[in-house]
């Protein structure tokens, strides 16, 4: 079955048994079941526990993941917290790319504070220095995002997976930046596949969520383990919203990526740009290596502007893209990283990863691509 398929029967082939056959996902928004009033082959009694809607929704997860089971959280960072609470305990230790998400980054600094987790970050795309660290360390978890964001690094998904698992180490892709839709960690290898739901799963940027799928039974039952002991589960409501926007996500990853490539193709010509990092470039030094991997191109790039001054004004004095947090959504989006999604990091590890006070992350949304490319022409006047 295609990916556009399996998302346009969500309801069906998340199994709800709707006595009316309604053709959407049906929310189930109760904290409590009846027991004696069930039956059949799955009982529920408490929603923090399990609940129809969320496990629809979790079911079609898992089969666009081609994944073994998943656990939708509250949050995307949620989601990372459950993977965290799943793999790690008290001393373990943690390889992560260094160019990871700004959130990730900051709950590392809370497990290394409260649970003295060791974590070692790494430039992914020197797999001789991982396979050092990973023959001279006992790392429990090898977590890393690709692309990477927001430096837009493409990671050898299928290289990393096969020194991780010969050293002994559980690896996890964060797939928030190219969705099931374009990439599938769990098939090049990785144990975890963990997204957040926020981005361009939803679309609408109406709500907040998270998933981690699992590519074996075994590990899916300690995240769910988890995910109910600590309360990670995500409410019915929520995930309904999430839903409506799932049918329409490979069809909207086709639009973001065209007209990125052409935001790409004007702003590489520009005078007032040093330089733009976008994995659907052919000037991307990983393009070749992005194509084996994706099959849709994200609507995401970051842009090194000539000076700090015309990176504000470029934010300041657009008209389409709002300077907002997040990506993935309908509305184009601008932001400094350094001020807004990176905030959390040190100048010094900003600087580690090439994002400099002038670097400018782009979202591309689905407006017409002559209004975005006039928008960004006024601004860097």
């Amino acid at each position: 079955m295609h990916i556009e398929t399996l998302l346009a029967h969500l309801a069906e082939e998340g199994g709800v048994h709707d006595p009316y056959g309604a053709s959407h996902l049906p929310i189930y928004q109760t904290a409590t079941f009846d027991l004696k009033k069930q039956s059949g082959s799955k009982i529920y009694d408490y929603t923090r526990s399990d609940n129809p809607t969320r496990d629809a929704l979790e079911t079609v997860f898992a089969k666009a993941e081609n994944g073994a089971t998943c656990s939708c959280t509250h949050t995307g960072i949620g989601a990372i917290a459950l993977l965290f609470e799943t793999t790690l305990r008290a001393n373990s230790k943690i390889l992560v790319e260094k160019d990871c998400y700004g959130g990730t980054y900051r709950l590392l600094q809370v497990y290394k504070d409260k649970y003295n987790v060791e974590v070692f970050f790494a430039d992914f795309t020197d797999l001789l220095k991982i396979q050092n660290l990973l023959e001279t360390e006992n790392f429990d978890l090898v977590l890393c995002e690709s692309p990477t964001n927001p430096g837009m690094k493409i990671i050898d998904l299928r290289e990393l997976a096969k020194l991780a698992k010969s050293n002994g180490s559980k690896f996890a892709v964060d797939n928030s930046l190219a969705t099931f839709a374009s990439q599938k960690p769990l098939d090049l290898g990785a144990d975890f596949s963990v997204f957040s739901a926020t981005k361009y799963i939803s679309g609408h940027g109406s709500t907040v969520a998270g998933a981690l799928v699992s590519k074996s039974e075994e590990d899916g039952e300690k995240v769910a383990y988890f995910a109910n002991a600590e309360g990670r589960s995500q409410n019915p409501f929520d995930v309904f919203l999430i839903s409506l926007g799932v049918p329409t996500l490979p069809l909207r990853l086709k639009h973001h990526e065209q007209s990125a490539i052409q935001v790409a193709a004007y702003l590489e010509k520009h005078s007032k740009v040093k330089k733009l990092v976008y994995p659907g470039s052919k000037n991307h030094p990983q393009h070749e290596l992005a194509k084996s991997q994706m099959k849709i191109f994200p609507g995401v790039l970051t842009v090194h502007l000539q000076d700090v001054k015309t990176a504000e004004k470029l934010v300041a004095s657009t008209r389409w893209f709002g300077e907002k947090a997040s990506f993935g959504t309908a509305d184009s989006r601008i932001e400094i990283p350094a001020k807004i999604s990176h905030a959390s990091f040190s100048e010094e590890d900003l600087l580690a990863i090439g994002i400099f006070p002038s670097t400018v992350r782009l979202s591309i949304g689905l407006e017409h691509i002559d209004d975005l490319l006039e928008d960004l022409e006024n601004a860097l006047k």
